[in-house]
């Protein structure tokens, strides 16, 4: 067995006992490929969960691609180049100055960069165009990493609070328009009874699930939040995440440009 390693553990003891459980059952099944641990883990079954998700005609219908940079979401990313859609992913843990590249598959081709390359995160951080919140364009559909969901919609992370984040300022962006939905792929054994996931406002629910037996529609009843939960920023995050707190400045002050006068 690996090293049972929890770098973000401490944050939501209960959500910390679901992770360990659900990373362990991966690992101990053999369903996972390489450490689970403290990851989104990768799984057998990755590329009979894409399929699934692909084939959604919200997939079928999206320009701009937005998906999650870690392995299991590899074949996602892969459909969506070979799709024709341009692609935004993420630095993994935003630890560069810029939050995201795009991928634009007409210019990978020019460049001769194989897709199947660019959907790699160690590939597109470096071949990909670096691109700052504040310049992207609204996405049609959207892929987050999971830990554990379920059918009603709800579902946690690493732990690291990346996704709720990089949501959060989509949102204070107008970058989330309705008809996107929010998606993921996961193994089977990821997918957890309702009541093992105590959704939060600022947690943001799933639209649809596909592992690789079935696609679920969550139809979930959990409201979006409507921007970040700027208070529930972690020191740790400020400290790790270059541009995180230069972006806080600029949204508050763009949002204080918009507020109305108070009444006299």
């Amino acid at each position: 067995m690996s090293e049972t390693i929890e770098r973000w553990k401490g944050r939501n003891e209960t959500k910390d006992a679901l992770r360990r459980s659900v990373w362990g059952a991966l690992e101990t099944s053999g369903a996972a490929i390489d450490s689970p641990w403290s990851r989104i883990p990768n799984y057998v079954g990755a590329e009979d969960a894409a399929a699934r998700l692909a084939a959604l005609p919200a997939f079928a219908a999206a320009r701009i691609v937005k998906a999650n940079p870690d392995p299991a979401q590899i074949p996602i990313r892969r459909r969506a180049l070979e799709a024709g859609k341009l692609l935004y992913a993420p630095v993994p843990e935003l630890v560069k100055p810029f939050p995201f590249v795009a991928l634009d598959p007409e210019d990978l081709a020019r460049r001769g960069i194989a897709l199947a390359d660019a959907a790699r995160s160690e590939v597109f951080v470096e071949i990909g165009t670096p691109i700052d919140f504040r310049a992207m364009q609204p996405m049609d559909f959207i892929v987050v990493g999971c830990v554990a969901v379920t059918a009603a919609g709800g579902r946690t992370g690493k732990g690291g609070g990346f996704a709720d984040l990089e949501l959060g300022i989509f949102r204070e962006l107008g970058l989330v328009p309705d008809h996107a939905p929010i998606v993921t792929t996961v193994h089977d054994l990821q997918v957890v009874a309702d009541e093992r996931i105590v959704m939060l406002g600022h947690d943001q629910p799933l639209d649809w699930i596909a592992t690789p037996t079935r696609l679920i529609e969550t139809k979930t009843a959990y409201a979006d939040p409507t921007g970040v939960a700027w208070d529930l920023v972690q020191a740790d995050q400020y400290a790790g995440i270059p541009f995180l707190a230069d972006l806080r400045r600029d949204l508050e002050a763009r949002a204080s440009r918009s507020a109305p006068f108070p009444r006299a």
